[in-house]
């Protein structure tokens, strides 16, 4: 698996996604050969203890670098192989056949004003000829599926669903409440929970909309856990006047103990995001038992179906959304650990497995 592109902690989701399918794997069908940047073995122990890894020299930052990497030491270390999958969407153009390509979305064509000019060039050039080159391609939702056969004309045979999948230890490790409340100063007030990088299509400035006009007024408070994105500095300066500034926690990135504790303690997991792939913390909260709240955009009402309330970007919907999970959450919370179990890591290893089988049939 070419994981050269995969710098740890830097690249979201992707990683998750890639990592918990590969621990779904059964040792007994696939043998894989992790092919990652300098530092991936460190970061990922579980997956080390399982598969063999080869590092590259290179931390996997540099672009350029990347993709020589990928034509050159990589295409050389693949000979032999029965088959190669790259993970992060692109195939190099010196590569072993037959491929499995992972595409994780196509946002850059929904949204491409929040792309860079280099990265946006970039993912017009590679992507029409990635999809070209690969053998089979592999997506996380039937919504992606679907963007995939339709922006590029591609026969639905030729794509893979293969599902986000959840580890059956998720929240054995989870932080205590009262020791979350201490640590981050929230409190004994009831608050609602935000996973996500500051990238604009996440819905931070939905989501302070409906603190102000509605949630804050009634003294529930918006925890926001997650990475800095390109629209960090726009909700920084949003959240540091009243009434939010006394409303809003901005945690950053925090332990995988505390993001599990704040998400099962949270009266409910909000995520109004415009454009997700998959979207993992609507798994994770259903899987902790805590009611989730999302928008009805992109995957987002496929991957929750009847496990949470899906609701249209409005800000006064939202605002009585609370009083819904409340009337509810027993119904709930009952119906998102149903859901969980069509995204388990042994589901998605399975479906992966699939898909390297259909490519070499």
């Amino acid at each position: 698996m070419n994981l050269t592109w995969c710098v740890p902690g830097a690249v979201g989701g992707s990683e998750e996604y890639l990592v918990r399918q590969m621990l779904g794997l059964s040792q007994d069908q696939v043998e894989p050969t992790l092919f990652a940047p300098r530092g991936f073995a460190a970061a990922h122990p579980e997956l080390i203890a399982r598969f063999e890894c080869v590092e590259t020299d290179a931390d996997g930052v540099s672009r350029s670098r990347r993709i020589l990497n990928e034509s050159t030491w990589l295409f050389r270390r693949t000979r032999g192989f029965s088959l190669v999958h790259h993970g992060g969407g692109t195939i190099p153009a010196r590569h072993r056949t037959p491929t499995l390509l992972t595409v994780h979305d196509l946002q850059y064509l929904t949204f491409p004003d929040y792309f860079d000019r280099r990265r946006l060039t970039y993912l017009r050039a590679m992507m029409p000829r990635s999809i070209r080159r690969a053998t089979a391609i592999a997506v996380p939702t039937e919504f992606v599926k679907s963007t995939v056969c339709d922006a590029f004309d591609v026969p639905g045979e030729r794509v893979h669903v293969v599902p986000h999948g959840i580890e059956p230890q998720l929240g054995l490790r989870a932080t205590p409440e009262s020791d979350l409340r201490a640590k981050f100063g929230l409190g004994d007030e009831p608050y609602v929970v935000f996973p996500a990088m500051t990238h604009p299509h996440k819905g931070h400035a939905f989501l302070l909309d409906v603190m102000e006009r509605h949630w804050s007024r009634r003294g529930v408070r918006l925890v926001l856990i997650g990475g800095r994105g390109s629209a960090d500095e726009a909700v920084m300066r949003r959240i540091s006047d009243q009434p939010l500034s006394s409303a809003v926690s901005r945690l950053g990135r925090v332990s995988a103990a505390d993001r599990d504790g704040l998400i099962r303690a949270a009266t409910a997991m909000v995520f109004p995001s415009q454009y997700e792939g998959f979207g993992a913390p609507l798994i994770e909260a259903m899987a902790l038992g805590t009611p989730v709240v999302c928008s009805d955009r992109a995957c987002l009402p496929e991957v929750v179906g009847d496990g949470g309330l899906v609701l249209e970007l409005d800000v006064d919907r939202w605002g009585g959304a609370l009083d819904a999970v409340d009337a509810r959450r027993s119904a709930l919370v009952e119906a998102g650990r149903g859901r969980v179990s069509h995204f388990t890591s042994a589901v998605s290893g399975d479906a992966l497995t699939r898909a390297y089988r259909s490519v070499l049939s």
